[in-house]
């Protein structure tokens, strides 16, 4: 016994002894050149080590290193690539001699890596001196079998206060004050790496667990959760990595985004104001390579919200959605442009502010969705079934049905952004038309009533709506029936007509509670330049005839328009002084959108008195009903055969100035005088006569 515990005694000292030489052994001075060497040999970059460097072997082989660094690429700056203030290793002994590794402690302080791309250039991509650089990555993917044939555990692993920064071209990516743990027990075990860091100046936090680290990589079916959470975002998955070699995940996914702070994340800004809050998705999420699809999703986007299915291609030269949405309201009004202060007289100048069409390149994009209801300034537009298409910059919209104020209808438009300036067309048409609300909404008018059909093809371009409304062309058909013009009531003007023109004002019968009861109302509009003309208005009711003819000036928001109403049965014993049955009473009306002006011509009102009153008293010469006006072919007559016939003998006996024949009458009975002999019965000659 003596003996053996004299052995040991004598082993414990050697290795005592050998503990305490060890490190005398590995001085770290005479293997700091070796490490350098060896290091820059391998990655073809010059690597320093200008700290303390220090090994320990008992209880654990432990390393420590200082103020260590990795050159850059040539070309790239003379920071180094990478930088770190302290790296501490440690390895657990006796699991080394079982070819099993433990590490105990791997602490990285401080590390600094500056990664940075020009063209198809990078300072990350290594090779040794006189070697070509690596080929690319196989696309097979990372995740194979045999990835990790080793056995592992791990301690203490950290990251801290760490940054990451990345640069290509105009784009800047900064990730400082990174702090990570990552929980490893085994590779067969649960994972979790959690941290925060600040990027781009936004403090965020991050959580990853994996169900086992040698089943990801070895391309087994494996649970992820996954959060990131921050002021500027907060997301979140639930699921698996699928059995693959690439990173395909199946699970549940929600994202928040608070836009202005998401935006100055990713180095852009966003206009103030109500809009571009905040987007946010939820749904079934599978990724695969180039391929994303969000399966029964919910969106919202400020106040939008919808519900459906999406999905995102990455292979081609921009990203490509699909899918198909329904859409409760779309209200598009937060984001139109702001209308202009309102000129004297109430009108609003076109706004000149740029409209910005540059989204429309940054996706392509193939959708259908359904929208109940469709909010477009005042007009709202129900039953809508959308399909669009953006295809590099060029939106085309099809509504394949719509109900607009009790009317349905299909319609087509287009905004091209890959012109300059962009282009828009619209076509479109609607049957059953409320004329009133529908007008009251579009363009606060509210003085037609009815039900009608209306077509339009237009087309136009710009970058603001002053400029569109400038380049206005087309055309456009309506047809009302069974309505009225409120404000007016045109068979009143024309029975106080002849009153008008003694006072040298307007004739009553306007005013907010006067009508004008119409059975049809149609026409058409011609548009170029921004201006549109009509010269086809007819407007037919039991008691007038209404035909217009003038022009709207979009651009310059002004009109002059002609309207003409005609009596076509009489209007006497209705109010009228006199019978003005074919009488028209011309009505201009012309001046700014805010305060048109109303007046009558009445010069060719007082023409037309006349010839009415003319037109009677031909028509009593010839006997016709009523006053009814002569035809031409009576009125023809009736000259030939006063011409023929003279003029009628003045009675004897009067030859006073009170009995002269006036000269008027004598002309219209010498001129009607023989037809009226004619169509009186004559004596029948007696026998012998």
């Amino acid at each position: 016994m003596r003996r053996l515990a004299a052995i040991l005694a004598i082993l414990l000292v050697i290795l005592a002894a050998a503990a305490l030489a060890i490190p005398w052994l590995l001085d770290a001075e005479t293997w700091r050149g070796r490490i350098e060497t060896a290091a820059s040999e391998q990655l073809g970059r010059e690597v320093r080590i200008a700290g303390e460097m220090r090994f320990t072997v008992l209880p654990a082989l432990q390393i420590r290193a200082g103020d260590a660094s990795v050159a850059n690429a040539d070309g790239f700056g003379a920071e180094p690539l990478a930088e770190i203030g302290e790296l501490r290793l440690g390895l657990a002994i006796g699991p080394l001699l079982r070819r099993e590794i433990e590490v105990t402690e791997l602490v990285l302080v401080e590390p600094v890596i500056r990664l940075e791309q020009r063209g198809a250039a990078d300072n990350w991509t290594f090779a040794r001196e006189g070697e070509a650089p690596p080929a690319p990555a196989s696309e097979d993917g990372f995740r194979r079998p045999g990835a990790l044939p080793f056995e592992a555990r791990f301690g203490d692993i950290r990251i801290e206060n760490g940054a990451i920064s990345y640069a290509s071209g105009a784009d800047r990516w900064a990730f400082e004050a990174l702090n990570a743990r990552l929980d490893l027990p085994g590779l067969d075990d649960p994972a979790r790496l959690r941290g925060d860091l600040r990027m781009n100046g936004e403090p965020l936090e991050f959580d990853i667990a994996l169900g086992s680290l040698r089943g990801f990589m070895e391309g087994a079916r494996s649970d992820l959760a996954f959060t990131l959470s921050g002021p500027a975002i907060s997301a979140r998955f639930e699921g698996q990595a699928a059995e693959s070699a690439d990173l395909d995940l199946d699970g549940r996914a929600e994202i928040d985004l608070p836009l202005p702070r998401f935006a100055a994340l990713m180095g852009a800004e966003l206009p103030q104001g109500d809009t571009f809050r905040r987007l946010a998705a939820s749904g079934d999420l599978s990724v695969r390579p180039g391929r994303l699809t969000l399966g029964d999703a919910r969106l919202a986007f400020d106040d939008i919200e919808a519900t459906g299915r999406l999905a995102a291609a990455c292979g081609g030269a921009r990203p490509r959605l699909t899918g198909s949405l329904a859409i409760p309201v779309l209200d598009l009004n937060p984001y139109m442009p702001a209308e202009a202060e309102p000129r004297p007289g109430g009108a609003q100048d076109w706004s000149r502010d740029p409209i910005d069409l540059s989204p429309l390149r940054l996706v392509d994009a193939e959708l259908d969705a359904t929208v109940e209801r469709l909010l477009v300034r005042e007009i709202e537009i129900t039953g809508v079934a959308l399909r669009a298409v953006l295809d590099n910059g060029r939106l085309a919209a099809d509504l394949d049905r719509y109900s607009l104020y009790g009317g349905a209808g299909r319609a087509s438009v287009v905004v091209n952004a890959r012109t300059d300036p962009p282009s828009y067309t619209l076509n479109a048409s609607l049957d059953g038309l409320q004329a009133q609300p529908f007008l009251t909404a579009a363009a606060d008018f509210s003085r037609l009533i009815g039900t009608g059909t209306m077509t339009l093809d237009l087309a136009a371009s710009g970058n603001s709506q002053a400029a569109i409304m400038n380049s206005l062309s087309g055309g456009s058909r309506f047809s009302f029936a069974d309505g009225a013009i409120t404000g007016v009531n045109l068979a009143q003007v024309i029975r106080t007509a002849q009153t008008a023109i003694q006072t040298r004002q307007l004739p009553s019968g306007f005013g907010d509670a006067e009508q004008t009861d119409f059975t049809s109302l149609g026409g058409s509009l011609q548009i170029a330049d921004g201006v549109a003309r009509n010269a086809d208005l007819a407007m037919l009711s039991p008691l007038l005839r209404v035909e217009g003819a003038g022009s709207v000036d979009l651009p310059g928001q002004a009109i002059d328009y002609r309207l003409t109403p005609r009596a076509v049965r009489s209007l006497t014993g209705q109010g009228g002084q006199a019978d003005l049955q074919g009488v028209a009473v011309p009505v201009r009306i012309r001046g700014g959108f805010g305060d048109p002006q109303v007046s009558i011509d009445f010069e060719t009102l007082m023409t037309e008195l006349a010839r009415a009153q003319a037109g009677r008293l031909v028509g009593d010469r010839l006997g016709l009903p009523g006053g009814q006006v002569p035809t031409v072919e009576d009125a023809a007559r009736g000259l030939l055969e006063g011409a023929l016939g003279g003029r009628q003998q003045q009675p004897e006996g009067e030859d006073s100035e009170q009995t002269r024949p006036d000269p008027a009458r004598q002309l219209m009975e010498g001129l009607f005088g023989r037809q009226r002999q004619r169509e009186e019965p004559q004596e029948e000659p007696g026998e012998g006569g």
